[in-house]
């Protein structure tokens, strides 16, 4: 007998994301932290090294809640909208979904990975005073900078992941012949995330790069717009380059991708089971 699939209300979304977004980011900061300056063109020890791995946390947290907030709740009501579709219809089901709930987080999420990444190379060394040098050089604007760099690196992102996670949680649960668990569907989260991880790493060397380039009054910032980077970063440091902190990235993301969705499906499933938050 198939049992019902439930699909949660704004309030149980809201919950469950933030509870997960919380989770992940907290568990996993220093190999993000890693990751990003091996990315950045000062190189990885001048950017800090394994110095102060914890910098720009503030920032992470933050954001963290109501970022991945917004993206599960965007995310599970446009798949409940068009689940009705054919099932072979249902992969780009999930890539829209997914693209959507990203273009969402990220007005929430932009702004905070900005100032993020600028403690952990070691721009600024507080983040009051990365706030502030981040406003007095570039305006509101500035905490912007990447945003299109960001989606544009997401959405591909969420487009590999989101429908190998959910074709891995439907085979697993065919083969087993029950509702799939919370730990397994944070399996699958991991293989899932593993793999468009590795395969996005250059877009994510691009937003780094944006993300870390600042302006002065008059001037043009060191990076701006996604293929004129690609082209120097390859052009002026090989191909090679385009692949920086790839390990660090799809070894952050397969354990992020296990606790992330993991603990979203486990607290989803909470909330479903028991009834709370269930007022519409």
């Amino acid at each position: 007998m198939t049992r019902e699939i439930k699909t949660p209300n704004m309030t149980q979304c809201l919950v469950a994301g933030g509870f997960a977004g919380m989770a992940v980011d907290t568990a996993l900061y220093p190999l993000d932290t890693i990751k990003t300056r091996l990315q950045a063109r000062n190189g990885f020890i001048a950017s800090g090294g394994f110095r102060g791995i914890y910098s720009g946390l503030s920032s992470a947290i933050i954001g963290s809640a109501p970022g991945a907030s917004m993206f599960f709740l965007t995310y599970e009501q446009i798949k409940s909208s068009l689940s009705s579709l054919p099932a072979q219809q249902q992969p780009f089901v999930h890539m829209f979904a997914a693209s959507a709930g990203e273009v969402a987080a990220c007005l929430v999420r932009v702004p905070t990975e900005v100032i993020k990444q600028r403690l952990q190379t070691r721009h600024h060394n507080t983040l009051k005073g990365a706030v502030q040098g981040t406003y007095a050089a570039e305006g509101l604007l500035g905490f912007y900078r990447g945003y299109l760099t960001q989606v544009v690196r997401e959405i591909p992102f969420t487009c590999i992941q989101f429908p190998i996670y959910e074709y891995l949680k439907l085979a697993y649960a065919r083969r087993m012949g029950r509702p799939i668990r919370s730990y397994e569907a944070a399996m699958c989260g991991s293989v899932a995330g593993g793999i468009a991880a590795a395969v996005t790493t250059p877009l994510d060397v691009v937003k780094t790069r944006v993300m870390l380039s600042t302006k002065g009054v008059g001037q043009s910032p060191e990076y701006s717009g996604i293929v004129a980077t690609l082209s120097r970063i390859a052009r002026e440091e090989g191909a090679k380059a385009l692949f920086s902190g790839i390990v660090p990235r799809t070894v952050w993301i397969s354990i992020g991708g296990f606790v992330f969705l993991g603990s979203y499906e486990k607290v989803k499933s909470v909330l479903l089971e028991t009834g709370l938050l269930s007022h519409r």
